[in-house]
């Protein structure tokens, strides 16, 4: 394949109007339906014609792909008209000819509106990969059904849904076999981080002879993503090695800062830092001769690496670097992982707040405030909470490290809100990701009940084509009966295979989503009655105890925000907690009750896991409801001790009023706020119980035979 343009360069980044057409080289008949799209997301395809346009700026990169012609990419330098010529054009199907079947011209339409919608509308995308499958009809092609289980697998691969990629594509590989949907797949297993299973997967293609270049390079830099992922650092630089040699080989000029980058990257895990700073430079060089947001992405990576090895000047001088080059950008930088786009952009507000850190870790607080206030106001101008709370805490730690109490405690009032605002906005994306996720199970449902339905149409069109032979042949006829008896019972059990699987994988998300939502919970009154004991001291001219109240609140703070995404975390980090949470509580309490943690010595706590914070609303039951009433001084003990080799206990006891009599002196809305905090821990416990085997058992009762004094035994099972 060969390209012709006039060479009128323009300003790199400057966006044009790229017109072009697509022909065979020897009669210059067109090519039609030859996808056409940018590193930027710009896409479109061939007509009749072979002609196209495409809005592209000058340096992106144009990939042209057909499952007729070899994959090419072409860097833009000028807006001139461009043509591609094609060698030896010989279309593989009959699509084009005039003899073609309606019903695989009706394929590929779909298919093609498909690809168009894939990352701009996954519903519409969906929808149309169904719509082909459904117009293949009773009997369906192998070859067409494959390709349409592979860009499904594609789509869901966009949209991080890899469970659901994977199982397409292992679809589309039954369906047929093709050198193209096994790449993918082996991808998406190292995205999902199945590094054996892509290995498993790769591995035989690299015997393959007949792999056209790009493929190569893609299949040498997956299975060194493999065994980077797998921890050998040796055969992972020499699949990115052997990737490099066929990229210079073939110029595919793309590809060589992403395979200079993550050899750096795997010497760097490796802790080999020399020779990760020499790859890093040459990932730089080649980045800087390609478009500017790929030189920014190259740039933020190396600075990261900078970051890591504490050459923070360094670093500090390439995101200033990367600072000016993305005023010169319209958008925000996407960072890729694979063939998905991540959530984490390279903005203005985040380099800022990387500099700022890398400031303050040479306790340059004055240097760093700048750039600290600059990231919050162009977080709160582009509407990025994230980068807001993370720099709002951090000025107030650096005003606290300075000595100025009064601007962090209002920097850090200033954090409480933000804290507010993204937890409504984070229930409002939980919310959407369960309508979308019950959306995609809705279409998946469908593609498997078409898949499931052209099955047993086609066991129905072999029982009425035995019927015929049993006629002829009566000789035959017991055999044939069995053997589509059999026939049909394995399309049940599969039809009834693929509906587990889906309710499976529906109920795990859904219990994934519910689990985050209550995980993120915690009792505002707590939040609300510390930071009013710090304007109590404060009052009072108390500044020590208030810097102090202050300093163990924000730690217990962002103890809870950090350990928010996970199940289950160190029993010991959950010990470390709970002392801290008492100490706050005890210190406004002190005439009422005085705490003790008891742990057995034989105990080894660091083999034990226990859910985030599930201990403390126990902790607050005993001290609000049982100890705060109580006329004289009361004693909260917390007891840890092996219950036998796979469990543990723990005992919480309080020599409280007691539950009765405390649910007596409750006002209304506290009964309330009681009942939906141990709801929440109930809720929490039976989702956990659920996905992982009984782990967690809780039983409450009163100490004495008078009602007064509650204990609380929680049973932990060692994972």
């Amino acid at each position: 394949m060969t390209f012709s343009g006039l060479a009128q360069p323009i300003q790199r980044g400057q966006k044009v109007l790229l017109k072009g057409a697509v022909r065979e080289m020897q009669s210059r008949d067109p090519i039609s339906a030859v996808h056409v799209s940018t590193d930027d997301g710009a896409y479109t395809i061939t007509d009749d014609n072979g002609e196209f346009e495409i809005e592209a700026g000058i340096g992106d990169v144009l990939t042209f792909e057909s499952r007729d012609i070899q994959t090419v990419r072409h860097t833009v330098l000028n807006d001139e008209d461009i043509l591609v010529l094609v060698k030896d054009y010989e279309p593989s199907t009959s699509r084009y000819k005039k003899s073609t079947s309606s019903s695989r011209q009706q394929h590929r339409i779909y298919l093609d509106s498909a690809s168009f919608y894939q990352k701009k509308d996954i519903k519409k995308s969906i929808d149309f990969v169904a719509k082909s499958i459904e117009g293949l009809g009773k009997r369906g092609y192998k070859k067409e059904l494959g390709e349409s289980l592979t860009l499904l697998g594609e789509i869901y691969q966009y949209y991080g849904q890899y469970d659901l990629a994977i199982a397409n594509y292992k679809d589309a590989l039954e369906a047929r076999k093709s050198t193209k949907t096994a790449l993918l797949l082996g991808k998406v297993y190292v995205l999902n981080k199945e590094y054996e299973e892509a290995e498993k997967t790769l591995e035989p293609l690299t015997q393959i002879k007949a792999l056209v270049p790009f493929q190569k390079i893609e299949l040498y830099e997956t299975l060194g993503d493999a065994y980077k992922g797998l921890g050998d650092t040796e055969k992972a630089v020499a699949y990115y090695e052997q990737g490099l040699l066929v990229a210079n080989k073939n110029q595919v000029s793309p590809k060589l800062p992403d395979l200079n980058s993550k050899i750096a990257d795997a010497y760097a895990r490796d802790n080999r830092l020399q020779e990760a700073e020499a790859f890093y430079g040459s990932s730089l060089n080649q980045a800087g001769r390609q478009a500017p947001q790929r030189a920014v992405q190259e740039k933020e990576k190396v600075a990261d690496f900078y970051n890591r090895t504490n050459q923070y000047q360094n670093e500090i001088e390439l995101r200033k670097e990367s600072l000016d080059e993305l005023k010169s950008i319209a958008a925000p930088v996407a960072k890729t992982e694979g063939d998905v786009i991540s959530r984490d952009t390279i903005t203005p507000q985040r380099i800022n707040y990387k500099i700022a850190n890398a400031y303050i870790a040479q306790d340059k607080y004055d240097e760093a405030i700048p750039y600290l206030e600059e990231s919050i106001r162009e977080a709160d101008n582009e509407d990025d909470l994230i980068v807001q709370k993370d720099a709002t805490r951090k000025l107030s730690e650096v005003y606290r490290q300075k000595g100025d109490f009064t601007k962090s405690l209002e920097t850090y009032q200033k954090y409480v809100a933000v804290v507010d605002t993204l937890y409504i906005r984070k229930e409002q994306e939980i919310s959407r990701a369960a309508r979308f996720n019950r959306e995609i199970a809705s279409q998946q449902s469908r593609i498997t009940g078409l898949e499931q339905e052209r099955e047993l149409s086609q066991s129905k069109y072999d029982l009425a084509l035995t019927e015929q032979q049993l006629i002829q042949e009566s000789n035959k006829r017991q055999r044939w009966v069995i053997y589509s008896l059999i026939f049909g019972m394995a399309l049940t059990a599969l039809a009834a295979f693929f509906y587990y699987r889906s309710d499976r994988q529906r109920k795990l998300t859904n219990n994934l989503l519910a689990l985050k939502s209550l995980r993120s919970q915690m009792n505002p009154h707590f939040i609300f009655n510390a930071l009013n004991s710090v304007n109590n001291y404060i009052a009072k001219n108390d500044e020590r105890s208030a810097n102090r109240y202050l300093s163990e609140f924000s730690t217990l703070m962002r103890a809870v925000l950090e350990n928010s995404e996970e199940d289950f975390i160190p029993l010991s980090k959950e010990l470390e907690l709970l002392r801290l949470y008492l100490r706050l509580e005890h210190s406004r309490f002190p005439d009422k009750f005085d705490y003790q943690l008891n742990i057995d010595e034989t105990l080894d706590i660091d083999s034990y896991e226990i859910p985030p914070m599930l201990l403390q609303p126990y902790l607050e039951n005993a001290i609000w409801h049982g100890l705060r009433y109580k006329e004289e001084k009361g004693l909260l003990s917390v007891d840890l001790q092996k219950k036998n080799q796979d469990f543990l206990e723990i005992t919480i006891t309080d020599n409280g009023i007691g539950r009765k009599r405390s649910a007596a002196l409750k006002t209304q809305n506290q009964k309330k706020q009681k009942s939906k905090g141990m709801g929440n821990i109930k809720k929490r416990i039976a989702i956990l119980n659920e996905m992982y085997k009984d782990k967690v058992a809780v039983v409450i009762r009163d100490l004495n035979g008078d009602s007064t004094g509650t204990r609380v035994i929680l049973t932990l099972k060692k994972d």
